[in-house]
């Protein structure tokens, strides 16, 4: 189920926490949606699952307003908030059960679809134990065991793996990737690598506004600018090597990193690669390149030039 945003806005008084942002998210598509603490990312959420109302723009879900679907369109949503609010003195196949009946399950589905999300989620040696008897973790299991209990067409996740150890982050990871390939899946989380192993695109959000949406691949693309190589060279001296590939018409500049390895960082001109130009350089001169490596900018680098204050 596809979901259109249309300059969506929300102000506090005098603060604007989203100002007119718009994009799209498409069936079978993982949005990993990125910003500093204040943002706007999870008053955003708030708005798309019906948590807080819409004070200006719309939210079209399946081609339908939100505004117009008198509060059914929640049906298609599970949603798993940030704080992940649970009520901690019910045993986790009750909570479940519970949820079910509030997302609108048949009753003779109730038992099969709470067994089928404590196998996903890992929760069958905590089953029976209250929620409160959690660690953090199997809490955030349970959390994202009640957004997938009515099998919803949309999963709006926010910090979906915060307190879970590395196994179980990987775990998830996998799940969230699996409902990608079917529902419409936007995450929220700080945790960059994550975005990189789960999303298939990035959209970022600073101060209300978006500042940035692509893939990985073209976020880096469009932060990277020129070509920038990291190569070595072996069988010459490295002051000769660093005149020659300075020659190189392809070429804006070299830097020599380390003499005695004869080590270079090398950046292209504008729109162009020196990949062929360096390789043919040195059959030319019978050196040895040992290696060629591009510099790709990372998500990290990325994001604090998009969100710094």
């Amino acid at each position: 189920m596809d979901i259109q945003i249309e300059k969506l806005t929300k102000t506090y008084g005098p603060q604007t926490a989203v100002n007119n942002i718009s994009f799209d998210v498409k069936t079978g598509e993982v949005l990993g949606f990125l910003g500093p603490n204040g943002a706007g990312k999870s008053t955003t959420m708030k708005m798309l699952t019906g948590y807080i109302g819409i004070e200006k723009g719309d939210i079209r879900i399946g081609g339908k307003s939100v505004r117009d679907t008198d509060g059914a369109f929640k049906q298609h949503i599970g949603y798993l908030p940030e704080n992940n609010p649970l009520y901690l003195d019910m045993p986790v196949m009750d909570y479940l059960e519970f949820c079910a009946s509030l997302q609108g399950v048949e009753k003779a589905k109730i038992g099969s679809r709470i067994r089928e999300m404590i196998g996903i989620c890992g929760l069958n040696r905590e089953k029976h134990k209250k929620i409160g008897e959690l660690s953090k973790g199997y809490r955030q299991r349970v959390g994202l065991a009640q957004a997938m209990i009515h099998d919803p067409e949309i999963l709006v996740l926010d910090e979906p793996t915060t307190g879970l150890d590395p196994n179980q982050i990987i775990e998830i990871r996998k799940l969230i990737r699996d409902l990608g390939k079917e529902k419409t899946v936007i995450l929220s989380t700080h945790i960059l690598p994550e975005v990189e192993a789960t999303c298939d695109r990035i959209l970022i959000i600073n101060r209300g506004s978006i500042v940035a949406n692509g893939t990985p691949e073209t976020l880096r693309k469009q932060a990277q600018g020129n070509e920038v190589l990291k190569l070595r060279i072996e069988d010459g001296d490295a002051q000769t090597i660093l005149k020659a590939l300075n020659a190189l018409d392809t070429v804006r500049e070299v830097d020599l990193i380390q003499q005695d390895t004869n080590l270079f960082e090398v950046q292209s001109m504008a729109n162009t690669s020196s990949k062929r130009n360096i390789f043919q350089l040195c059959v030319e001169h019978k050196w040895v390149l040992t290696e060629l490596t591009p510099l790709e900018t990372k998500l990290e680098d990325i994001f604090r030039n998009l969100t710094v204050n």
